[in-house]
Formats: structure tokens, sequence, C-alpha cells
């Protein structure tokens, strides 16, 4: 599959789970804007403007592919969480509106890309580089986990397949040799998937469940409901009590 066309097809991806995140607001009262998320001293208002601001910081980054210039994804680390703080506390209409709107600017700067500038290289804040054809799996990934971290009522359940078989591959292979995780081997049944972390040797570990529920576990959205755990030969023990502590996805 060409970048070009993976591209497309994670765009399709975002305009759907952007409709689904504001049918889920839709369902909302205006106060509910200001209650807690799911992210520790965020509101859901701080999750709803991080995600506006994010897909302007993708359209920087669009771009910069484009036309081959170096235009960082924010101004500044400080500048993006200003921002994230100023628009917080904004009404629930406003935000919806926001966030709608700016999906849509980067559905629009997409649209601009020719197929050979998805191979372009681009700066991700942190530093890295990474192919431009990746901004739209990164922007599926900030709104399917985030409208998890709402807390109102989307799960990772919801999930669709082929995103979470996704993140199940990539958090799998980024745990596979963190130093400290016992050796674990985790599989997915449902989807035909396995992965190994905490490195080679002997699983200690065997984790096993859907792999909504797995790759729910991986990312720090969920504390393991619906997985078996067999640790040697105890077979079935608590995964709450069991499951390794996860360093944070990134």
């Amino acid at each position: 599959m060409s970048d070009a066309t993976t591209a497309a097809e994670q765009l399709r991806a975002t305009a759907e789970s952007t409709d689904l995140l504001l049918h889920t607001l839709g369902e909302l009262k205006p106060a509910e804007v200001f209650e807690p998320s799911g992210l520790p001293g965020w509101t859901r208002g701080h999750v709803l403007t991080h995600l506006a601001r994010n897909a302007d910081s993708l359209v920087n980054l669009l771009t910069a592919a484009r036309t081959g210039e170096d235009i960082p994804q924010y101004a500044s680390p400080e500048a993006r969480d200003a921002d994230i703080e100023a628009g917080a506390g904004r009404p629930l209409a406003e935000q919806v509106a926001d966030l709608r709107d700016s999906q849509q600017r980067f559905l629009d700067a997409a649209a601009l890309l020719a197929p050979e500038h998805w191979g372009a290289s681009v700066k991700h804040r942190a530093g890295y580089l990474f192919p431009a054809w990746q901004l739209p799996v990164k922007r599926l990934a900030e709104l399917e986990y985030h409208h998890v971290d709402l807390n109102a009522g989307y799960t990772p359940a919801h999930w669709p397949e082929p995103f979470a078989s996704a993140e199940f591959r990539r958090l799998g292979a980024q745990f596979g040799a963190v130093d400290g995780l016992p050796a674990t081997l985790v599989v997915a049944e449902d989807a035909g998937l396995r992965a190994r972390l905490g490195g080679d040797g002997e699983p200690e570990l065997t984790v096993e469940g859907p792999v909504r529920a797995l790759t729910g576990w991986l990312s720090g959205r969920s504390d393991g409901d619906g997985l078996q755990v067999h640790r040697g030969q105890e077979g079935l023990v608590d995964p709450r009590s069991s499951l390794p502590r996860l360093p944070p996805m990134g």
C-alpha cells in the first residue's frame, strides 16, 4: 500500500472518529464540560481544547511536508500548554464548534498534499522525525484515546478493530524491550495477535483477552478489566493485582 493510499484510509478514519466524538458531545449537558476527565488535572474542557489545538498543530506539519519549510508543530511547549489552559473553560457549544472546525482545517490541509508529499519527513514536537503519512495515524490515535479520556461513556470496547489492532502492535513493540518488566506474553486471540513484553525468556505471565481490552490496558486506559492472567503453574490470577505496571505509552 502506498503512502498516499495509507494516508487517505487513515484520513477517512479520523473523519468517522470525529463524528462519533461529536455524537458523544451532543449527549453532554453544558455544565458537564467543566467536570473532571480521566486525565489527572484536566477537565473535559482541557481534553477538547487539546484535541482542537492538536489538529491545528498537525496542519503545521502537513504544510511543512507540502512546502518543504521547517515549520514547528507548536510555537513552543509553553505556548502549547498556555493555549490548552486558555481554552479549557469555554462553554460546551464553543468547544464543539472549535473541535469540528479544527478537524476540517486538518482535512483541508491534507487534501492539498500530492502523493509524493506523504513520504516527506516532518518533526514531532518531541524532536524526532517521521514520515508525513503517519500524521493521520497520529490524529486518529489522539481522537480515539481522548474520546475514552472524556469519561462520557465511550470505552476501549467501542474502538474500531483496525485501530485497536494497530495500536496493539505498536505498543507491544514499544514495550517489548522495556527494562524491569517481567517477561510477559500478551495474546489477542480474536485478532490473531501476540506480543512479548519485557524481553526474551520463558514468560512469567500470560495475558489473554480481546484486542480492544488488551490495547486498553497497554495504553493505560483500563486496569485490566476483561483480561485473563496466568502466572506459571499457578493458573488464573487476579489481573488487577498481577498485571505488570507499564510505563506511559508516550
